[in-house]
């Protein structure tokens, strides 16, 4: 499994995720390589909260267009 995703990368979290109505900052804290889910991305919003998911709920912070 390979990913473009690292720690410490700014990343967009989709509102699906998060229960919001738009996109939200956060920052990436970890990366896994689940074996039966494949790629997880653990991230931290500027205002604290955690989320984590497989990769298709973020997106790097240049591609989404605002």
């Amino acid at each position: 499994m390979k990913t473009d995703f690292k720690v410490g990368q700014r990343v967009w979290v989709s509102p699906q995720l998060t229960g919001k109505a738009d996109w939200v900052e956060a920052t990436i804290t970890e990366v896994e390589h689940n074996p039966f889910v494949g790629i997880v991305i653990e991230v931290k919003t500027d205002a604290g909260e955690l989320f984590f998911e497989k990769e298709d709920m973020f997106k790097p912070m240049q591609l989404r267009e605002i």
